[in-house]
């Protein structure tokens, strides 16, 4: 339909997460729409960012040194280990400004269908982390997909069977704040009675 070199372009934007047919057309167009120095100042961001990051070696979040800023930050607790999938969970646990810990980043969750096995995730990293002594708690906060579920409760019986006298948490399910609850589904009302406190 278009020209080989912007099908080419459309073929490697639908290879993104979440990038369709459609919105590849779009973003190839608003691509070759830019003045030619904001195309240049993009293609070096890729780059730079491509050879400028690196996972630290603690806990496997992206960083430009070889330890990420809240592993190397004295002031965090280094007693409470939050474990996520990705890198944009933590920064969406970090944006609350709650949670003053250190993280464990598994670069995913288990899914057989997909084959990723736990040797994926780095988990006996975080194993050795556990038995170093310092940490009290363990916050599982996986996704609550199929996926980050499995792994929730594989890291919890792995964890136990370590009887290191850890505290295993996961992040609590239930109705959204200000959320009524004539327009919920019956899963988050029954989850939210199930784990009520």
């Amino acid at each position: 339909m278009y020209p080989q070199p912007l099908e080419n372009l459309i073929t490697e934007l639908k290879k993104m997460p979440g990038v369709g047919r459609r919105s590849a057309e779009r973003i190839a167009f608003y691509i070759l729409k830019m003045p030619p120095e904001e195309m240049l100042k993009l293609i070096s961001s890729i780059q730079r960012a491509k050879k400028g990051l690196f996972y630290c070696r603690i806990c496997n979040s992206l960083s430009e040194k070889e330890v990420c800023s809240i592993c190397d930050n004295p002031n965090r607790s280094s007693t409470t280990v939050c474990i996520v999938e990705n890198p944009q969970d933590m920064e969406a646990i970090e944006r609350t400004g709650v949670y003053k810990g250190l993280y464990y980043v598994l670069g995913g969750a288990i899914s057989p269908l997909k084959g990723i096995t736990p040797q994926d995730l780095k988990i006996e990293k975080l194993f050795s982390l556990l038995r170093s002594g310092k940490v009290r708690e363990v916050i599982i906060a996986t996704n609550f997909t199929p996926e980050g579920e499995n792994t929730a409760l594989f890291l919890n019986q792995r964890i136990r069977e370590l009887n290191l006298r850890i505290k295993i948490t996961r992040l609590s399910l239930g109705i959204p704040l200000g959320s009524s609850l004539e327009y919920l589904d019956e899963t988050t009302v029954a989850k939210a009675i199930e784990l009520r406190r």
